[in-house]
């Protein structure tokens, strides 16, 4: 093949289609042009198909003039498309004669946020109005930041591998947002006043009140002169806000947890029972230690609430499973 002649080809391939494009009178006919062009099955593909014709050092010479040609033909298309419209779908019939303009339109479904998220963003707004800021870390953990940094023997049994879910050896979904407590300890000195939602894991049987995901509130304040009267007094005004109950009664019942002493479980006196809400407790000097902090100059105290409990609480739920079986008949009602 002579490289005039394959020039010259495609000189004429443009001059002829954007004769065309100017000639076309709707959109239909200057799609047709774009398909004879620059289709698959176009002109132009097929002139590129017989640069094996042509010698090593003509090949981009030719490829560079094919592309001038291209945006040439693309830009007269665009620029008559501006004026003619795009070309009607196959098949689709004229709207004003099938349509019935009088009926009343369709309204698009109506979402919502989740009740456990509409519930963790009111906790969350409650306690940054009592100074505390929101803390989040990662949900794969090491064992030292889900067990030891929080003072939990080796031996213990929340780090049997039947109450947890490994990942490898020393790595696991956290089993709680503590997790998140003792990161913000190791990089920063106090005072500390924080709070850390988020999901949590644990390979618990699903029933009623239990399932292997759920979310968690934990917080966390170190600072000097901390006391047991602090913790029950901030745990009082949450509930009260949140709840908007003054009347209601707070119980804190002697427990134990590693990472805090004394420790207690929080209960709640609400709507004629005492509904247990999660736990809390002094921070342990070991933990203080552990994160390079002087237990004999700071004290500090923890809580950690089930999200999914105060949910059920605020809005009469009886079942977590409710959380997570994606039911829109159960969701809708939090729009």
């Amino acid at each position: 093949m002579s490289q005039d002649g394959s020039f010259s080809d495609l000189d004429a391939i443009e001059k002829k289609a954007l004769a065309a494009v100017e000639a076309a009178g709707d959109a239909e006919a200057l799609d047709q042009v774009r398909i004879q062009v620059l289709g698959k099955k176009g002109s132009l593909k097929q002139i590129l198909r017989n640069l094996g014709g042509l010698t090593p050092e003509e090949r981009p010479l030719f490829g560079a003039r094919a592309n001038v040609v291209k945006e040439k033909v693309q830009a007269a298309l665009d620029e008559a498309k501006s004026r003619l419209g795009s070309p009607a779908k196959p098949g689709a019939a004229n709207p004003s004669a099938t349509e019935d303009l009088t009926l009343p339109g369709l309204m698009p479904e109506r979402g919502s946020r989740h009740p456990v998220r509409l519930v963790m963003a009111r906790m969350s707004r409650i306690f940054a109005s009592l100074g505390f800021e929101v803390a989040d870390g990662p949900e794969v953990e090491d064992e030292w930041h889900n067990f030891t940094g929080l003072n939990i023997p080796a031996d213990h049994i929340a780090r049997d591998p039947s109450e947890n879910f490994f990942l490898t050896d020393d790595l696991l979904m956290r089993s709680q947002t503590s997790t998140v407590q003792v990161r913000v300890m190791e990089n920063s000195q106090p005072p500390l006043r924080i709070i850390s939602p988020g999901k949590v894991f644990r390979p618990d049987e699903v029933d009623a009140t239990h399932h292997y995901m759920f979310h968690q509130l934990e917080g966390l304040v170190v600072d000097e002169g901390m006391t047991f009267g602090h913790l029950k007094t901030t745990l009082l005004t949450f509930f009260q806000q949140l709840l908007q109950d003054e009347n209601m009664k707070l119980r804190l019942r002697p427990s134990f947890f590693p990472f805090t002493e004394p420790s207690a479980e929080v209960d709640l006196w609400w709507r004629g029972k005492w509904m247990e809400m999660g736990g809390c407790g002094m921070v342990d000097p070991n933990v203080l230690e552990a994160v390079n902090i002087d237990p004999e100059k700071y004290t500090g105290f923890a809580f950690g609430l089930g999200v999914e409990r105060v949910t059920m609480a605020s809005y009469n739920i009886p079942d977590i499973r409710y959380f997570t079986e994606n039911d829109v008949r159960f969701l809708r009602q939090f729009s």
